[in-house]
């Protein structure tokens, strides 16, 4: 669900309180966002600025986002012209998706200097532009727009910046009754819907005829001015929009998500959306319903983009493994036949004398048989008598001897499927810097090449950044998302005596309490074990709980891999919401 005016608006509005404050840092964790941390108030906030082309957006956050070693050009131009600056101005560009912040700082002469971010919310054609307003000049955009990709506008270091292309609607904050009737009867006549086969519904003419407004928000409109009627007549119509504009007009915003039933479609909106069927939930503020709705959407999408080859390299090494298993079972089920060939061999040894070189079969009895009966034995007719008697022999000696091979290499292989499967289940939970550390896993144990050698940067981390959270006593709670975590958490972090939770024989993360706790936190670290597992969406997943002192990792193992005694068991059922309630920070 795309942000429209009328949600920019709201969130414009919310922003007014941060006027005044002060950039203090500024981020940009991947190529669509940037982070301002402003100090207002007495307090940091964080603002999140995206031009994902999916989920473009303007909302505090409270997410925590891990920064690149080495910043971008683009951050590293806004801070060197924002950084330290105020917050003039927040503005939206009439009912535009279009917000223009005015920073003001001192330059390197210590002069007063004015400079405009400007957040264009477009969908695939968001951007992030940084602009000289008194001469008109884009400094830099956060994604370039060369003459190449449009013939209308560029958005390249040095060029004039040109606003969006307008789209000749009216603002419907500012329309009165008059007004708005005549709006809709030029769209009823406009060109386009006059050679259109079917008539123009209503809701298609409130988003032709008024800038700002989505269908969404168009179809409530329109399902509000029929109550009570079987069809739309335009004075119901405009009682409807007077109502919702009045209420945007006077900053009366009531932001809900709505889980439509029975499809679980989630929408969200600055008004009740009331044409909607299904579960409704309010929020104190449009950056929280956002936050809510988004939730870690457009981060996940952007590490499946990433870790694509990964994923496919790592199914293809699953796959593979699950068929040599399949093969070395049937070996197994092979070698159980051993002693019917030793029996064999046997038998013709007994019958050499009645057997010469060139026979296809033999008749002999069987002694192994209780009733003596007569068994029928195959012959290699290019062999004598007692060379088709050690063949059998050397056939039983070999299946002896594998089955001992087999077996451990049906072990290896169980291992490798349980270390390829964790692979996958860490991909699913990881976050940008995450795929970094587990890609660098994967070269290190020779399952994929690093291309990149000569270039890449020896800037070996000692230590793994971790998630700590903080459970509801305070207690902290360390969670390790990927093998390196693991490891650095499980074998050099934690204290002999502080307490570490598995999914029990399910692939998950090392979660560690740190000191002294409750079963309240016990509780809270189970859940989060089993949250980061591949049984986040199972109900009663059993948790393993234990000390330090008895988790062990054996010599050769697999990275992540440990053995635990004196353990307790737990069982949990993961909830999202209440995971999301606890404080996080990364150490």
């Amino acid at each position: 669900m795309a942000l429209d005016g009328l949600v920019l608006h709201a969130i414009v509005h919310e922003l007014q309180m941060y006027v005044g404050g002060r950039i203090n840092k500024i981020h940009q964790p991947s190529d669509n966002d940037v982070v301002l941390q402003i100090r207002t108030q007495r307090q940091n906030v964080k603002l999140l600025l995206s031009a994902n082309p999916t989920y473009p957006r303007v909302q505090t956050t409270e997410q925590v986002t891990m920064n690149p070693m080495d910043a971008p050009m683009f951050c590293m131009l806004l801070r060197k012209y924002c950084e330290g600056g105020v917050i003039e101005v927040v503005e939206q560009i009439g009912m535009e998706r279009v917000i223009r912040l005015q920073i003001r700082h001192r330059d390197e002469l210590g002069d007063i200097s004015l400079k405009y971010i400007i957040v264009e919310i477009m969908g695939r054609h968001s951007n992030i532009i940084l602009l000289d307003p008194v001469t008109g000049t884009i400094l830099d955009g956060i994604h370039h727009v060369t003459p190449a990709i449009s013939s209308y506008r560029v958005v390249m270091p040095g060029s004039t910046y040109v606003t969006p292309p307008e789209q000749d609607k009216q603002n419907p904050l500012e329309v009165d009754s008059a007004s708005f009737f005549q709006a809709l009867e030029r769209t009823a006549s406009s060109d386009e819907v006059s050679v259109s086969p079917s008539p123009i519904k209503p809701e298609q003419q409130l988003v032709a005829a008024f800038s700002g407004l989505s269908p969404l928000i168009a179809k409530e409109i329109v399902y509000r001015s029929m109550q009570g009627k079987t069809e739309v007549d335009t004075a119901s119509l405009w009682q409807a929009f007077s109502e919702v504009m009045t209420a945007m007009r006077e900053d009366r915003y009531e932001p809900v998500i709505v889980e439509q039933e029975p499809t679980g479609k989630l929408f969200f909106a600055m008004t009740p959306l009331t044409h909607i069927k299904g579960t409704s939930k309010s929020y104190a503020t449009p950056s929280l319903c956002l936050e809510q709705f988004y939730g870690d959407k457009a981060e996940r999408d952007t590490v499946k983009q990433r870790v694509s080859d990964l994923l496919k390299f790592l199914q293809n090494e699953v796959n593979k493994n699950v068929k040599k298993l399949e093969k070395l079972q049937d070996t197994i089920e092979d070698s159980k036949d051993a002693d019917k060939y030793r029996i064999l061999g046997e038998l013709l040894t007994a019958s050499l004398h009645t057997i010469k070189k060139g026979d296809k079969e033999v008749q002999a009895i069987n002694y192994y048989d209780e009733d003596q009966a007569m068994i029928t034995i195959t012959l290699d007719p290019l062999l004598g008598p007692a060379e088709n008697a050690q063949r059998y022999f050397k056939k039983y000696s070999k299946l002896k001897n594998s089955t001992v091979i087999v077996e451990e290499q049906i072990a290896q292989t169980h291992q490798e499927i349980t270390y390829l499967t964790t692979l996958l289940q860490q991909l699913s939970v990881a976050s940008l810097p995450d795929i970094e550390e587990i890609r660098d896993e994967l070269m290190e144990q020779g399952y994929v090449r690093d291309r990149n050698k000569k270039q890449r940067k020896k800037k070996k981390k000692d230590k793994p950044a971790l998630a700590c959270y903080e459970s509801s006593e305070g207690v902290p709670i360390y969670v390790g998302k990927n093998n390196t975590q693991n490891e650095y958490l499980t074998n050099r972090l934690a204290s002999s005596m502080d307490t570490w939770l598995h999914t029990k024989d399910i692939p998950g993360s090392h979660v560690v309490i740190r000191g002294e706790f409750s079963d309240t936190t016990l509780l809270e670290a189970a859940q989060l074990a089993a949250y980061f597992s591949q049984a986040k969406n199972s109900s009663q997943v059993p948790v393993d709980y234990t000390t330090i002192k008895h988790v062990h990792k054996p010599n050769g193992s697999k990275p992540g891999f440990v053995i635990y005694v004196n353990q307790k068991t737990l069982y949990v059922t993961p909830e999202e919401e209440e995971i999301k309630q606890l404080k996080v920070t990364i150490k």
